[in-house]
């Protein structure tokens, strides 16, 4: 089903419940619409942030100033981790997010984001627009009242920052780390002691020694946060978030109740959002770890029997997942299938040619 397919199914029922909603008298009004946006990331962040200053942007740019939405950072009118409830609720109509913070109250809303060892953007984006995946995972949050447009891309993630070197997989046994969606729950298996903070309160937590490591996405994130100031050890590769999706998530009901014309107008700021964020990321990241880099941050592989160990958790984790929600089950078994023929593609082509040219001198 396409996406227009999906958000007008149920046709007049929806367009009737959405009247009642908080956003019906703004259109009965006037022929401006007014919608708030909460962002999970505060302003430090630049990228993910601006990518919803971006969106808000665009759609009154399109609408010709008739549809305003208003930006607001992690903590302004809602807690950087309730933007989800918020929407549910019609708190606000609109959030930036990403959806693997709400693992605790379905594992299926990880799927909105990335699990470990999954996609990478690329192949995220093809299951989403071409695989079937839009479809799969909007049918999950509609059964809440939320619509999650694609909306953003940090691309293969690191693997974080430590106090100290990790040589094997004892060395992760007592390990406080922050860190988000999946991932820690992998972690959680072989010993580490995990948690999910803001991104306002890495850097504190760090200091302190509330933990003792952290990761958040990117090197252009990272140093904006001034994690190497904290931490000396920057691992990769980011097995956990080997892409990481950002949602554009709407109150189902406020979102049927706009006029079609805004509706289309959200979905082409949202993946306008989507391709702008990822490149964002390609162009900064570079010269951002050099800088770290420089600045005495040491750069370390996991080690093999690590990422091994990291692996064989994940399998567990992902089995005891769809046990427990259908929904998880019914996406991930999806995904895995559509991801074995991207991996399949990418080794002949993609690797293959970024493993000759990474050999060259350029």
């Amino acid at each position: 089903m396409s996406r227009r397919e999906f958000l007008t199914k149920g046709g007049a029922a929806a367009v009737a419940a959405g009247a009642a909603s908080i956003s019906a008298p703004a259109i009965a009004q006037s022929d401006v619409v007014r919608w708030r946006m909460a962002s999970s990331f505060p302003k430090s962040v630049e990228v993910l942030f601006g990518t919803a200053e971006l969106i808000a942007r665009r759609v009154s740019q399109i609408t010709g100033g008739k549809f305003q939405i208003s930006v607001h950072a992690a903590g302004e009118i809602v807690p950087p981790l309730q933007v989800l409830d918020a929407v549910e609720k019609g708190t606000i109509e609109c959030n930036q997010t990403a959806p693997y913070y709400y693992i605790g109250k379905d594992p299926a809303w990880a799927i909105g984001t990335c699990v470990p060892f999954g996609f990478n953007s690329r192949q995220y984006n093809a299951w989403w627009m071409h695989g079937g995946g839009e479809k799969l995972f909007n049918d999950f949050t509609r059964e809440v009242g939320v619509v999650n447009l694609l909306a953003g891309n940090t691309g293969s993630q690191m693997g974080g920052w430590f106090k100290r070197e990790i040589k094997d997989v004892a060395d992760l046994k007592g390990l406080k780390f922050r860190t988000g969606g999946m991932g820690g729950q992998v972690l959680a298996k072989l010993g580490v002691v995990t948690q999910q903070l803001p991104a306002g309160e890495i850097y504190s937590a760090l200091e302190k020694g509330t933990i003792d490591a952290a990761e958040f996405t990117v090197p252009a994130d990272d140093e904006k946060l001034g994690l190497n100031k904290v931490a000396r050890y920057y691992y990769y590769p980011g097995w956990n978030e080997g892409c990481a999706a950002l949602g554009f998530q709407a109150n189902l009901k406020a979102y049927n109740a706009l006029p079609e014309a805004y509706r289309y107008a959200l979905q082409a700021a949202t993946a306008e959002a989507n391709t702008w964020m990822q490149a964002r990321y390609d162009a900064l990241n570079p010269a951002a770890l050099k800088r770290l880099v420089q600045g005495g941050a040491v750069l370390r592989p996991f080690p093999q029997s690590v990422l091994e160990a990291c692996f064989k958790a994940n399998q567990e984790l992902m089995a005891e997942a769809s046990a427990r929600s259908a929904a998880f089950k019914r996406m991930y078994e999806h995904m895995l299938a559509f991801q074995r023929d991207q991996v399949a593609w990418f080794r002949v082509a993609e690797d293959s040619f970024d493993s000759f040219v990474g050999r060259q001198k350029i």
